[in-house]
């Protein structure tokens, strides 16, 4: 009789470690336009979606962001360019899926067009559906707000346009002091759609309302790309952009529907993390590198650090330091 070897067993069981640490992993896909996408972080581009930030409210042992929103994107053209059956390629049972659209389904080409009530319910149905059918689990929101305090608001934005103008291009219509809403029925919808399909459902809408409306005018500008002229270097023109976040508000947009998404699948609220600041070098924290972290807070004081992924080097912090490191994503310090 053959025997097996201690070392062999040893061997068999490193071998598979990678698997069931893969098993344990769930995966939240999403789905949807400019606001939540990933967006290109070179030459220090500033502009986030809030779905770039997700990955650093939840621990990536156990939740994994799989973001596939793509700038100027609709429900129908996520179909029609095929970008949805990628998503179904990927899914396995017990994975998530959070659908958000309406910004572009407003506009008028017929690529991009669908109306609520219409051809907008049956796309969102169909993510619901399909996603079920593959084991997975929808999430349904509806669309972020605009930061529009605009006393008359323009008609149908485009929001893409919105990168290649400066801020003197920007609408000089006269701001009040209450938002006014954008997207009508687009934000309705979806909870309709939610509500008949007994679909999970998180009212971003509402949400990012009450989050700019309580910042009010001025300081709701923090949160977008919204830069005077000189105020930041990528942007050395200026910008006046009232649909994109910039990082910091990605950070608080993100923080925000992650806490909405762990109240409607308390579950996740098990793996939902938290850090005075993220470092990542994808750009999906407020900082790019370690040293840019280190120079923003005050090392006498406690402090969370997160890192996501990559080799880091470890910093010579002062004895008393009171900075804790959480290593995550693969995250190790260079030997």
């Amino acid at each position: 009789m053959r025997l097996f070897r201690p070392w062999s067993l040893l061997l068999v069981a490193l071998l598979l470690l990678p698997a069931a640490r893969e098993d344990k992993v769930t995966t939240i896909f999403m789905i949807g336009d400019s606001t939540m996408a990933n967006k290109d972080i070179s030459n220090g581009k500033q502009e986030r979606g809030w779905g770039m930030a997700l990955q650093c409210f939840f621990d990536p042992d156990y939740v994994r962001i799989d973001n596939h929103a793509v700038n100027g994107r609709s429900s129908l053209s996520f179909i029609n360019e095929g970008r949805w059956q990628k998503v179904l390629d990927k899914m396995k049972p017990g994975d998530y899926v959070i659908i958000q659209f309406g910004h572009n389904d407003e506009k008028a080409p017929a690529d991009r067009h669908t109306d609520p009530g219409s051809t907008f319910d049956y796309n969102l149905a169909k993510f619901i559906r399909e996603t079920r059918e593959h084991g997975g689990i929808p999430i349904l929101m509806n669309c972020v707000v605009r930061r529009n305090f605009f006393v008359a608001a323009p008609e149908n934005y485009d929001d893409e346009k919105l990168r290649t103008q400066t801020f003197k291009d920007g609408a000089k219509m006269v701001e009040g002091d209450t938002l006014i809403d954008t997207h009508g029925l687009y934000a309705v919808a979806p909870r309709d759609v939610a509500r008949r399909m007994n679909c999970l459902f998180v009212d971003a809408n509402r949400l990012t309302h009450d989050l700019e409306q309580g910042l009010g005018t001025e300081a709701s500008k923090r949160l977008h790309m919204w830069f005077l002229p000189g105020q930041e270097p990528s942007e050395p023109k200026g910008k006046q952009d009232n649909t994109h976040y910039n990082i910091y508000g990605a950070q608080q947009v993100a923080r925000l529907l992650a806490d909405a998404i762990c109240q409607e699948v308390p579950l996740l609220s098990k793996y939902r993390v938290e850090a005075d600041a993220t470092v990542d070098k994808l750009g999906r924290g407020q900082y790019l590198t370690l040293d840019a972290a280190l120079k923003a807070i005050d090392p006498l004081k406690p402090c969370t650090i997160q890192l996501l992924g990559g080799e880091w080097k470890k910093p010579q912090l002062p004895k008393n330091s009171k900075v804790t490191f959480v290593l995550r994503e693969g995250a190790r310090w260079e030997e």
